[in-house]
């Protein structure tokens, strides 16, 4: 019996399509990259992809027949197909999970989405009957499943309806409901430029000689100019102890003049400007890379710190735009978006969209609208990692800044993509070009330049000729004997640190660990609070008070006394961002004191408030993590402060070395941006230490000779690949059963290339336990003949019964 079917996407771990069954005339509507809702199982209900059309019944089941079709076109493109296919091969996990992870959630409603009414609607006479139904269900019951609104309507056609009112932001489905951020606008007061010289100045105190308050204001203006800041309406009005009606009838007379510091806006309504000129350097750098293009679509683009590659991006970009194609800017950090995205607003204005998990979902899918349809306002789009999978039409050129960046690679939940190969190979399917930009590039990408299968330009130095930052290595073990700290800080960092606050300077000082402290220990008994979920002591928050569990998210009020002997002398171990900002507002009682970490970012603009307050010099020292290095850009930052370098260089991973460099080159390059070369103080306490040798003269290419030879000799990337496979089970016996048996059966096909089983660090994490072993890929070995091999002892592994609870996780590339 002929029939018309179609094979659908289903956004579940399942590595092959469904096929079901459709009508004539749907069979005609329908085409590839549509949505359809389907009944799966047998009462659960998904938002399925259609994937190909055809007339061949399944052969081991009856095809189930569609619910509805969602969609009136595409909303999916044949080039996003291809790449989801790609990205479900190469990471070896399941089409349906690429699909879950590649849109936004309103688009991918399922009988277990829960629904909640958003208090803020007001207007209900926008909704119809149906939609009424469901949103005056929600007035009786905080949250509805989608099976709940079918039993309400009496029908299953209702996913629609359901979109309907997420459109109408009626209801939202379960997901963060981020802060609506107003940005304070803070009125500063600066002299009318028509009192530019000494002449008029003078004329204009004689002027003011009879306005006696004015003419006090307008000194007060002076004595506070002299500290080179900003100055706000406010302080101007404390200091002068005038009242805000002086200061207007002084701006009225167009002496003085109201402006605002406002940097942090998504929406851009200003003017476009010209792209900036490129200095010699940069025009020649911008040259090699379009001659790099002519034969290679990968270039790798190396230039110091500071040397100014955002403008040659720009111009790069503008390029593609001229000759109607889409660009995509691709940045590790959502912190990085937010300076970035005021740059290029400056000069492309509207025809840029933002894309990155910190929107709400309506945001999300407007703009995926945008880019779907190609409009005006999405040619440029500027996002994280997840911006890869947006429905793009003519791909023009992809700029993947920081490329060496970690958090380009996901690894929870699958799939566990590298961010920077999947825009390789998406830039491939549009025949599109793809620069990747860095100052510390990452060994792979640099090993692939030099073997000439990427273009390589440099960019050996900083924009206006400002000399790189001065390094200076601290020993704080010698600083310790001769009793020259204090606290967390050396005499040196102290000196330097006053001496930048007293120029009017602002200091980044960099510590790679949140919190107050690491470790809480008992000077009785030597025991700390560990995890009750995981294998790790938990780490203590000052400002609330609490031990707080940085894998699991554990919280619990900081105890009196010890739980194991119950003496009162506990202690804290190692130090966190917190405790170097409370240290600081004791050294420094007269500065303003920020910090930047994962605690104080956590709402949609959280990084906008902090970088905004920086910028416009409101805090004079930033302590902060490694967001701090991903490429941000103050102009009055002279200072860097690195507190504790060991910390980086002794970590059980092969990368440890290069991570460190890049880290610390990358923190270094914040300091002396515009016209002072900047200083940077390490403290360490092994100042010999090759690495920071290495950093201290920033000379990645001695780094980068010395890590290559290691790489080689114990055959790791770039020369092997690396495959890793985890286990995870509530039950430690059973993870050790599987991780045994598993570990026999790589050995018979892979021989001496498999390690482990091995133990992670942390090695139970939200009462999981967790084991590793890793698979290493010789250079002439067939990766594809790997994979197959790999997914057939998945296979046999997972048919034993006992083995199948537990989760397997493979992880391609895993570093």
């Amino acid at each position: 019996m002929s029939g018309h079917f179609i094979d659908v996407i289903l956004p579940i771990p399942i590595q092959k399509t469904f096929t079901y069954s459709v009508t004539q005339s749907e069979y005609e509507f329908l085409k590839k990259g549509m949505r359809v809702a389907v009944s799966f199982g047998k009462t659960k209900m998904y938002t399925g992809l259609v994937f190909k059309l055809h007339k061949i019944q399944p052969e081991l089941y009856d095809a189930k027949d569609i619910l509805q079709i969602l969609d009136d076109r595409p909303i999916v493109t044949e080039h996003q197909l291809n790449h989801w296919e790609w990205v479900s091969n190469y990471y070896m996990c399941g089409i349906g999970e690429v699909y879950r992870a590649a849109l936004p959630s309103a688009f991918l409603l399922e009988s277990e989405t829960v629904i909640f009414k958003n208090e803020t609607f007001k207007n209900n006479e926008t909704l119809d009957d149906e939609e009424f139904l469901i949103y005056e269900a929600l007035q009786h019951q905080s949250q509805l499943t989608i099976h709940q609104v079918v039993d309400i309507l009496g029908k299953k056609k209702v996913l629609p309806i359901i979109n309907g009112l997420i459109q109408k932001s009626a209801v939202y489905i379960k997901e963060e409901i981020y802060e609506q951020y107003k940005p304070k606008l803070i009125k500063y007061v600066r002299l009318h430029s028509n009192y530019s010289n000494k002449n008029h100045l003078e004329n204009l105190l004689t002027e003011l000689s009879r306005a006696k308050k004015q003419r006090d204001v307008i000194l007060s203006f002076f004595q506070l100019e002299s500290s080179k800041k900003p100055i706000k309406l406010k302080e101007l009005l404390a200091f002068s102890g005038s009242s805000s009606a002086i200061v207007k009838a002084l701006v009225d007379k167009g002496i003085l003049e109201y402006y605002f510091i406002q940097t942090d806006r998504v929406s851009y309504t200003g003017e476009r400007n010209q792209l900036q000129n490129l200095n010699e350097f940069q025009d020649k750098a911008l040259k090699e890379i379009k001659d790099c293009f002519k034969t290679k679509d990968v270039t790798l683009f190396h230039g110091v710190t500071s040397s100014g590659k955002t403008e040659v991006y720009t111009k790069l970009i503008q390029d593609i735009l001229d000759v109607g194609k889409q660009a995509l800017f691709l940045l590790p950090e959502i912190a990085l978006t937010t300076q970035i995205i005021v740059r290029l607003q400056y000069y492309f204005g509207n025809q840029i969209s933002v894309f990155h998990s910190k929107y709400s979902m309506n945001e999300r899918v407007e703009v995926w609208n945008n880019v779907l349809e190609n409009k005006s306002k999405a040619q440029i789009i500027l996002g994280a990692r997840s911006s890869i999978f947006l429905p793009f039409n003519n791909l023009g050129l992809i700029v993947v800044d920081e490329e060496h960046e970690t958090s380009y690679k996901q690894f929870e939940p699958s799939p566990r993509y590298n961010a920077r190969d999947a825009a390789i190979v998406l830039s491939h399917l549009h025949q599109g070009k793809i620069l990747l930009g860095s100052a510390t590039p990452s060994l792979e990408s640099y090993f692939n330049a030099t073997e000439k299968k990427y273009g390589f330009v440099e960019l050996k130095r900083r924009f206006g000729e400002v000399k790189l930052p001065k390094i200076q290595l601290v020993d704080i073990k010698e600083k310790q004997r001769k009793r020259e700290m204090i606290g967390h800080f050396s005499d040196t960092l102290l000196k330097q640190i006053q001496d930048e606050l007293d120029q009017k300077k602002q200091v980044i000082l960099f510590q790679n660990r949140r919190g107050f402290s690491p470790v809480v220990e008992c000077k009785t008994c030597g025991v700390s609070p560990q995890c009750p979920n995981c294998d790790v002591s938990l780490t203590f928050h000052k400002y609330k008070q609490e031990l707080k569990c940085h894998y699991c998210n554990y919280q619990r009020a900081m105890p009196n006394s010890c739980g194991a002997c119950g003496s009162n002398t506990l202690d804290t171990k190692g130090f966190g961002t917190e405790q170097i900002e409370l240290e600081l507002k004791e050294l420094f009682p007269n500065h303003i004191i920020g910090r930047m970490d994962l605690d104080t970012t956590r709402g949609k603009f959280g990084y906008q408030k902090i970088i905004g307050a920086f910028q416009s010099r409101e805090i004079d020292i930033l302590v902060g993590t490694q967001m701090l290095s991903k490429g941000l850009d103050f102009d009055n930052v002279s200072l860097v402060g690195i507190l504790n370098a060991d910390m980086m260089l002794n970590f059980p991973d092969f990368r440890a070395h290069e991570r460190a460099f890049q880290l610390m080159v990358q923190v270094s390059g914040r300091a002396g941006r515009s016209k002072q070369q900047g200083k940077v103080i390490i403290q360490t306490y092994n100042p010999y230490h090759q690495i920071l040798q290495q950093v201290s003269s920033t000379d990645y290419s001695a780094m980068y000779k010395e890590q290559i030879q290691d790489r080689w000799q114990y055959h790791y990337p770039p020369y092997y690949r690396l495959i890793k496979i985890t286990l995870k089970h509530k039950d430690y016996q059973k993870v050790d059963t599987g991780i045994s048996w598993l570990s026999k059966a790589l050995q018979n096909v892979f021989r001496e290339h498999v390690l482990g089983p091995t133990e992670p660090h942390v090695s139970r994490i939200r009462n999981q336990y967790i084991k590793n072993v890793m698979i290493k890929i010789p250079p002439k070995q067939s990766i594809v003949k790997t994979k197959r091999e790999i997914f057939k002892i998945k296979n046999t592994f997972q048919a034993v019964a006992d083995f199948r609870p537990i989760r397997f996780i493979i992880d391609i590339d895993a570093y």
